[in-house]
């Protein structure tokens, strides 16, 4: 088979620049730190002549993408399982943007064998645009616009079992690659035991691809702690379910986490959410969180929290997160003062409310409007791709 000869960028048609964005949003998926600026390097890289053949292509993107050794180790398993299907196995975090099935993967293999040299990730991305379907008769295309649609519907009008199914397990896929991304996280330093080798070579490129300046990086002392309480009142009964399977989701091995719920009391639930299998946490839950779907005293709840743990679950880098729509039966001035004795003790405040996602919604309420001045980012938290939106804010803290 005759190889195609790439000459310019403008050679790349949109189907291989989709394929690429899918990628890296597989590597992102997988814990790597991929850029803007690394997938624009990675399309010169793929438009250049010298690039023709799939080992170089390799070689030049495992050199660009990796920046710590655990990148390093993981790259060859990654690009084999994207690109020709070698490999696969079930820890390989596959983008729903860009999931290969099972019999595409088959396909994709068969047709390498019977190739007699290696086959650019141009080749395969020809084969993809074709359409093919999976053993349901679905195209992975279509998967993913079924993923992409879920992800963008309010919480409110998934009334189908099994898209609230498909919801729940979503949520939960993505705290759990919201957790890898933020535990992972190290800062660049003088000194450091592992050398940042993507922004190593970008700082070599001043002088001629010469690696001059040696980058470094070292772990954060502090990692980012997460503090998340979760309404469970009768005004939240829509959200609820699918806010649990998020959290569960964020602590499940993440030492640096912990839930509450609230509705009129405080309940104190880390454990049971800790629990491997989401349903089995979520009926621990239930014995626990006695009167859930009742009224909400937002107020005396926060006094419960500031009076009996924020001492032990609370350091300088703490973000707590409220996942509340803000009515409060109780006395507003009670939840301003606590929400700012909550404000001196924690690095940010995030309320997310699912009611910001409702056209014509302003925060009115009392209790709403007593808790906002103390707020760092109020947000929305009414579909999928809302929770989506607060990975980069938190990466930043």
């Amino acid at each position: 088979m005759a190889k195609p000869v790439l000459s310019t960028r403008e050679d790349l048609g949109p189907a291989m620049r989709r394929r690429l964005a899918g990628f890296v949003a597989t590597l992102r998926d997988n814990g790597l730190q991929v850029g803007l600026a690394e997938t624009r390097d990675a399309l010169t890289v793929l438009s250049d002549r010298d690039f023709d053949r799939p080992m170089r292509v390799k070689t030049a993107l495992r050199a660009l993408f990796c920046g710590r050794r655990s990148d390093w180790d993981a790259f060859d398993a990654l690009f084999d399982a994207f690109w020709s299907g070698r490999g696969v196995k079930t820890r390989v975090a596959t983008s729903a943007s860009a999931q290969v099935s099972q019999k595409t993967v088959k396909s994709l293999s068969t047709s390498q064998s019977s190739n007699s040299g290696d086959e650019l990730p141009m080749d395969v991305e020809r084969r993809e645009e074709d359409g093919e379907a999976d053993a349901g008769g679905q195209s992975r295309r279509e998967g993913a616009s079924r993923h992409d649609l879920i992800a963008r519907t309010d919480f409110r009008k998934l009334a189908d079992p099994d898209e609230l199914a498909e919801a729940h397990a979503l949520a939960e896929r993505l705290s759990r690659k919201m957790r890898v991304r933020l535990t992972r996280r190290d800062k660049v330093a003088a000194r450091g035991p592992r050398l940042d080798l993507r922004r190593t070579i970008r700082a070599s490129l001043a002088h001629g691809g010469t690696p001059i300046e040696l980058v470094k990086r070292r772990p954060r002392h502090k990692p980012l702690r997460l503090v998340v309480l979760v309404d469970a009142s009768g005004s939240m009964s829509l959200y609820t379910a699918v806010f649990l399977r998020f959290v569960h989701g964020v602590l499940d091995h993440f030492r640096e986490a912990e839930a509450f719920l609230f509705h009129t009391r405080l309940v104190h639930v880390s454990d049971a959410l800790r629990e491997k299998d989401a349903g089995r946490a979520l009926d621990r839950l239930g014995l626990m969180a006695e009167g859930v779907g009742g009224g909400t005293r937002i107020g005396e709840s926060l006094a419960t929290f500031n009076r009996w743990h924020a001492a032990r679950v609370i350091h300088s880098r703490t973000c707590v997160m409220i996942l509340s729509d803000g009515y409060d039966t109780g006395e507003p001035d009670l939840l301003g003062t606590e929400m700012a004795a909550l404000r001196r003790r924690c690095k940010r405040i995030v309320w997310l409310n699912p009611l910001i996602g409702w056209d014509g919604y302003t925060p009115e309420a009392r209790g709403m409007a007593a808790a906002l001045p103390h707020v760092d980012l109020f947000a929305p938290a009414h579909t999928l791709e809302s929770l989506m939106a607060l990975e980069p804010y938190l990466a930043r803290i």
